[in-house]
């Protein structure tokens, strides 16, 4: 890797890459970045986000978790080989504590919930190392919690239900019931 793989952002460097493969949302979040201050480059994948991460070296960016053509962490992880002093964030709809493990990791400096309000986003990317985020107003209840890890279970066992249900030491039907009801507050 070349020196030039690794530029480093200028004091007055607003880039943002913006990854969201839902456009209304990624419009509508371009447009309250640019209002405050960021140059914002949108991407709707992780192959046009990686082919823009080369081109643009963002000093931000802001990345959905699940895109259509893959994950956001691995957004996340060429973000940081190419400029490791990017700030990044992951979105995702689908919160859980092993994902956000994996994107700190990998470089991401915090991890919102969707939809995310700008005034969030724009915190968290702002907000120096040794900060802490605020704990959330409005926290997961246990049962949302519960419903989360389920949730993450099911997906990591390619939606198989017995498979879930062997993994999580649970009856097939009562699994049944949970994945079809709501998600709890």
């Amino acid at each position: 890797m070349t020196d030039a793989m690794h530029t480093s952002a200028g004091p007055g460097d607003k880039s943002l890459l913006l990854v969201d493969d839902d456009k209304p949302f990624q419009q509508r979040l371009a447009r309250a970045m640019e209002k405050r201050g960021f140059t914002v480059e949108t991407a709707d994948g992780v192959r046009e986000a990686i082919a823009k991460v080369g081109a643009l070296l963002p000093a931000y960016a802001v990345v959905d978790m699940r895109l259509e053509d893959g994950n956001g962490l691995d957004v996340i992880e060429t973000i940081r080989q190419r400029r490791p002093d990017c700030r990044a964030i992951i979105l995702t709809g689908y919160g859980n504590i092993a994902t956000a493990v994996t994107a700190v990791k990998l470089g991401a400096v915090d991890y919102l919930a969707k939809p995310a309000d700008p005034d969030d986003i724009v915190a968290a990317l702002g907000r120096k190392p040794e900060e802490k985020a605020p704990p959330p107003e409005n926290p997961m209840s246990a049962d949302r919690v519960r419903w989360e890890h389920i949730q993450r279970v099911y997906e990591l066992c390619d939606r198989n239900v017995s498979e879930t249900a062997r993994r999580l030491n649970m009856h097939r039907r009562t699994l049944q019931r949970i994945l079809a009801k709501r998600a709890p507050r």
